[in-house]
């Protein structure tokens, strides 16, 4: 099975300014030279981690990170205001010229696949070909099944402290009343609806439960940021037309892919990947028998980095 590469550090940082107030974190580490690739992290919110680089052979790909607006080290924090589908797609343009990239292969999960299928669909010869995993369609289905009815009934226990903050008559509508918490004047009652928010993803993301992951995503920073970008976007329909992924699909002719999904994924359940690789026959699809939805699963990473080597022996 396939491992992390070593863990690296970028070559160098950069602050880019996009519509006020935002100010964009990119990084580039690896190759200089090498084949351009863009990591397109989760959320909408979550932002980069270091070992998001290990993914990539760093003799053979030049790397980029960058943190979404309003997540991880891009400023404002948490930030809602201007912070739409089409300003995120904007920004990927901004990036790709100011680093001067004709051509990058894009790379993402969960929510970076959404956002890295919607580019690609919308500037598709900006595209060399994409390793997308744990598919989100973004569908109203696919957010009540997480966020209202589906997932809790594999996780009746974790769902019972996900309903906890909110008053009982709210509890039909449960992303609205979410993003009432998350944007209220309270600060305490912001960053616990945060947490609740997060710990409910953190608990459900992997097959087997992994404490510190639970951990990382109940951590003030990463869970503020989150559960408001998140419930922003959810409430606004992530602010795509209904099915848009799948009608748009032809879009994605001709562009080579790969499709990696968790058997057990209880965030984004695996038809998603299937419809999407019904509409998308370019792309290879691994369905990973033993694993749920993160990164992080072994099987998981296992075959995301056997799909990026196997894309840099093709495109080198």
């Amino acid at each position: 099975m396939r491992t992390l590469y070593p863990p690296i550090e970028p070559y160098v940082r950069h602050s880019l300014t996009v519509d006020s107030p935002h100010c964009l974190y990119v990084e580039e580490s690896g190759n200089p030279e090498g084949i351009p690739v863009v990591f397109l992290h989760g959320g909408p919110g979550g932002g980069c981690e270091p070992w998001h680089r290990q993914f990539f052979n760093p003799d053979l790909y030049r790397i980029v990170l960058f943190d979404q607006r309003g997540s991880g080290r891009s400023t404002p924090h948490a930030e809602l205001a201007g912070n739409t589908t089409p300003a995120l797609l904007d920004d990927m343009e901004v990036i790709r010229r100011h680093l001067g990239i004709e051509r990058w292969l894009l790379f993402g999960g969960s929510w970076g696949s959404t956002l890295g299928l919607l580019y690609a669909e919308h500037y598709p010869e900006r595209v060399s070909g994409l390793i997308v995993r744990g598919i989100f369609l973004c569908r109203g289905q696919d957010i009540s099944w997480f966020y209202q009815s589906g997932a809790s009934r594999l996780f009746p226990d974790y769902w019972q402290d996900f309903i906890a903050p909110v008053d009982r008559d709210k509890q039909q509508n449960m992303v609205a009343a979410y993003y009432e918490l998350l944007t209220g004047d309270d600060e305490v009652t912001r960053l616990a609806a945060a947490k609740a928010w997060c710990v409910w993803e953190g608990r459900t993301s992997t097959l087997l439960p992994r404490e510190e992951l639970v951990e990382h995503f109940a951590g003030s920073h990463v869970a503020l940021s989150m559960a408001r970008i998140e419930s922003h976007f959810f409430i606004n329909q992530a602010f795509i037309e209904p099915n848009q992924i799948i009608h748009q699909a032809h879009r994605l002719a001709g562009i080579p892919g790969v499709i990696v999904h968790g058997r057990y994924d209880a965030i984004c359940p695996v038809d998603q990947a299937v419809a999407l690789h019904r509409a998308w026959p370019d792309a290879r699809l691994h369905i990973v028998p033993a694993a749920g939805h993160s990164a992080g699963e072994p099987a998981i990473a296992d075959a995301l980095i056997r799909a990026a080597d196997e894309v840099a022996e093709r495109l080198s």
